[in-house]
């Protein structure tokens, strides 16, 4: 009977659509709705406590992050068990970059859900860090336990490949240094502009081959932005008939 009339409750709440989306895409009902409600408020949009201190997603983020590095981590200790700790760390790294993030937070449509100033440029790493955040939440209103199960089964068995990962090197900017080492070429990266502020700062990085720019790249961190214009600049290579080993980078 207490589990209609909650029911009941949820159908009449102002955030009834927020609990039915989060049924619909990870298959549970919250409880403290407040959390996750708190795990998809953007830091551009964060709200104004009379103390003068602001509430965003950003301390339920780190928490998720410490979580699924944890559920990550024991996934592939038992999927792989005679795989030493090197191995693991690479793995664990390809699964939970942001890049990866971003891809699943947007695949389920978790970043739909995502509230942000109205005049804020959405950073690449948007959809990745509420998926992080709502991990967070999810841990403090279910449970270490409940939210391992849910991150194994509703995202790391259905939207990655492991076997796959496993022979994918996505440090391009490490393979494309290597590459030049080995065929005597210089490879530089340059910060070529810096632009906004806070939250809204992007880098702008060119790619230089032989003194020579192949590509650049904007992003929210400098470190991304040469990861992509790395990227780029590995697909101009290849146009041009060079192929790049796939080394391990570091």
């Amino acid at each position: 009977m207490k589990g209609l009339l909650k029911r009941l409750s949820i159908c009449f709440s102002k955030d009834k659509d927020l609990y039915f989306a989060i049924k619909n895409i990870f298959g549970f009902r919250p409880g403290n709705i407040f959390l996750y409600k708190l795990a998809l408020r953007h830091k551009s949009a964060a709200l104004k406590l009379m103390n003068g201190e602001k509430l965003s997603n950003e301390r339920l983020e780190f928490l998720g992050d410490a979580i699924l590095d944890a559920v990550v981590a024991h996934y592939l200790f038992r999927l792989f068990p005679l795989r030493d700790e090197g191995f693991l760390t690479e793995m664990r790294s390809k699964i939970v970059s942001r890049n990866q993030l971003n891809l699943v937070s947007r695949k389920i449509g978790l970043y739909d859900l995502v509230t942000t100033q109205r005049d804020h440029h959405p950073g690449k790493s948007i959809s990745g860090d509420a998926l992080e955040a709502f991990i967070g939440a999810m841990f403090i209103d279910k449970g270490y336990d409940f939210t391992e199960q849910l991150l194994i089964n509703k995202i790391l068995k259905v939207h990655f490949d492991i076997y796959e990962l496993e022979h994918k090197d996505f440090n391009f900017k490490s393979k494309l240094i290597e590459w030049g080492q080995k065929e005597k070429t210089p490879v530089e990266f340059r910060v070529l502009a810096e632009r906004g502020s806070g939250h809204s700062r992007q880098y702008e990085v060119e790619v230089l081959i032989d003194h020579h720019r192949v590509s650049t790249a904007i992003d929210n961190s400098i470190k991304g932005a040469e990861q992509l214009a790395a990227e780029k600049a590995i697909t101009a290579l290849k146009g041009l008939g060079i192929e790049i080993n796939n080394h391990q980078g570091s």
